[in-house]
């Protein structure tokens, strides 16, 4: 599947490889656009949709594997013959499993944010819920949405984060994501396929200080998977250490990918 994606290209040569970014679950490729271009000196940065997900394809499934797929395909089409893969969260495990099963050709180094190979606890099908259960037909401005998925989203910046994947258009308001998939498959999604392989290329988990998501234990189940594993750890950020603290984040990512 040919994923959409937002290209930030330097000015003059590109000096290094490329990175792909694999955002996480109810992400886009609009949302790593600050990162983005920090990032976007001497190398082409692609930030990519998911399938599912923004302008991307929709699909029937939304597992592990197919999205594995989606990444070998965009290292295919914008590497170039080497690149870098940058995954955040469910973007984290589908570059894990994609590097580990499929070995794309040219994948230079892997940085894989606040995320492990294990499965969690947690699930965001209230979520997927919520948003399913809101009639848009009724409905005219994103405004009118958000209080009706208050009660299941407390949080008011992450009912904010959710309302970016509402479109309005000619036919009124429009969900941006496959919810039907992403409820089929979430199960799949917070856990993790069993895998046999190993990947020995150079690989930064990099993780919020104070995020539980990618605690010493999921990081010690990473690395039999990648041996040439290292890690980096933001002081005070969560789990979305790159909108929460995006130069260091792009520091942190450039100097393991520049040196």
């Amino acid at each position: 599947m040919r994923l959409n994606a937002i290209v930030h290209a330097p000015e003059g040569a590109e000096q290094k490889p490329p990175l792909v970014i694999a955002h996480g679950l109810f992400g886009s490729a609009r949302n790593w656009g600050g990162v983005a271009k920090r990032l976007a000196y001497g190398r082409r940065v692609i930030a990519l949709d998911m399938r599912n997900h923004g302008d991307s394809p929709w699909s029937d499934d939304q597992s592990y594997d197919g999205m594995a797929e989606d990444l070998d395909e965009a290292l295919a089409l914008h590497g170039g013959g080497e690149a870098d893969l940058l995954g955040h969260s469910m973007g984290g495990k589908a570059a894990m499993i994609a590097a580990l099963t499929r070995r794309p050709a040219g994948l230079r180094r892997l940085v894989i944010a606040d995320i492990a190979p294990v499965g969690y606890a947690h699930s965001n099908l209230a979520y997927v819920e919520a948003m399913m259960a809101v009639d848009l037909g009724a409905l005219t401005r994103r405004s009118e949405v958000e209080p009706q998925i208050a009660e299941a989203v407390p949080e008011r910046s992450l009912r904010a984060f959710l309302l970016h994947s509402l479109a309005s258009g000619p036919d009124g308001l429009r969900w941006k994501l496959n919810l039907p998939a992403l409820r089929d498959f979430m199960s799949g999604m917070v856990g993790f396929p069993e895998v046999d392989g190993t990947w020995p290329g150079e690989t930064l988990f990099l993780r919020g200080g104070v995020s539980d998501y990618a605690d010493d234990a999921g990081l010690a189940a990473a690395r039999p998977l990648f041996p040439a594993m290292e890690v980096e750890t933001l002081a005070g950020a969560g789990h979305w250490l790159h909108a929460e603290q995006p130069e260091a984040f792009a520091a942190a990512v450039a100097a393991f990918l520049d040196r």
